[in-house]
């Protein structure tokens, strides 16, 4: 049998097959984040003949001030939760299982679009974006942990299957991560330990909020690929920490890199942050980057470098790709 189509458990979550399709903004949500029937039809022809066997949903803000662009899609209010169990629905009724991506953009949210000063673990500037954000607080850091708690349990009332917390692409939690962002002197800074101190409180206070039945996931800026930035030794501390405080599901992209390499092209580019990731973890790892030909996403899993393979802008591009894929495995 095909490693691509084999089934995987993970916690409570049973997926059919290997296939992701991984987290991708759209801006279609409604000015105000809620779901609007122009995001309910994209995932609806997205997650058709149940050929993707996990869907996460695009980033979605835990607090305004934490809104990365507009029209994205928000879970920071109880208003939301009606439109997410819609959504939610639909992919269900497609054969997916559904998950909602948790996210404070910090200081890569743009203060024309939040309407007030942008923050970050420190006062340094967002490499991705121009705003200069304004330290957190101790007491604010607290709020944030608050407000992911209080997406979490929206999350479930909606019907998910899961949430996944979102530490890359140079978001708060990673800007947290990274050396680049977090200058700190406290608790929060310096050491490894100290600059996931925060992911740490995050995993308690989702996990408090959904049960201990309930997966969470975890996206990881593994590696930023710019000198003095995060490096994969310090995600295999990381992602060690992140197991032990109950991630069910490892999700492995880039840090202030983004989701790209640099320089790099091909299939799977972030194989070697997985493949390390893997060998010190007993968790799914998911490997996405720039996999167009299903044949690459199975040599990936055959050759031990991630157990769940997630295709973004190929199947951004074409609906169509996950029924040729799998049906050219089966026939």
């Amino acid at each position: 049998m095909f490693h691509l189509l084999k089934p995987l458990q993970a916690g409570t979550l049973k997926l059919h097959n290997r296939l992701v399709m991984p987290p991708m903004a759209t801006a279609k949500a409604e000015s105000d984040g809620k779901v609007s029937q122009e995001i309910l039809s994209y995932y609806k022809e997205k997650t058709e003949g149940g050929y993707i066997a996990l869907t996460i949903i695009e980033h979605s803000f835990i607090k305004p001030e934490g809104k990365a662009s507009r029209n994205q899609l928000s879970v920071s209010e109880n208003s939301t939760i009606e439109g997410l169990r819609k959504l939610a629905d639909v992919i269900h009724q497609n054969g997916s299982k559904a998950i909602m991506q948790l996210n404070h953009a910090g200081s890569a949210a743009k203060e024309e679009v939040i309407g007030t000063t942008t923050v970050g673990p420190s006062a340094v500037a967002n490499i991705r974006q121009g705003d200069m954000p304004r330290e957190l607080t101790s007491k604010e850091i607290d709020d944030v942990t608050q407000a992911f708690y209080d997406a979490a349990r929206r999350t479930k009332e909606a019907g998910f299957d899961g949430v996944e917390i979102h530490s890359a692409h140079g978001y708060l939690l990673n800007q947290f991560f990274s050396p680049l962002t977090n200058k700190r002197s406290d608790e929060y800074g310096g050491s490894v330990h100290n600059r996931i101190r925060i992911h740490i409180k995050v995993i308690e206070a989702v996990r408090k909020a959904v049960g201990k039945d309930f997966p969470i996931l975890l996206r990881l800026g593994a590696s930023d690929y710019i000198e003095g930035g995060t490096t994969i030794e310090d995600s295999k501390i990381a992602a060690q920490e992140f197991e032990k405080a109950g991630i069910d599901i490892l999700d492995i992209s880039g840090g202030f890199c983004g989701y790209n390499v640099p320089g790099s092209t091909e299939q799977g580019y972030f194989a070697p942050l997985t493949e390390a990731i893997k060998k010190v973890v007993s968790i799914p790892v998911i490997l996405t980057g720039g996999i167009t030909e299903v044949k690459a996403a199975e040599q990936l899993i055959a050759n031990n470098k991630a157990d769940l393979i997630g295709v973004g802008r190929t199947i951004f591009k074409d609906s169509k790709w996950p029924q040729r894929a799998i049906e050219s495995l089966t026939s």
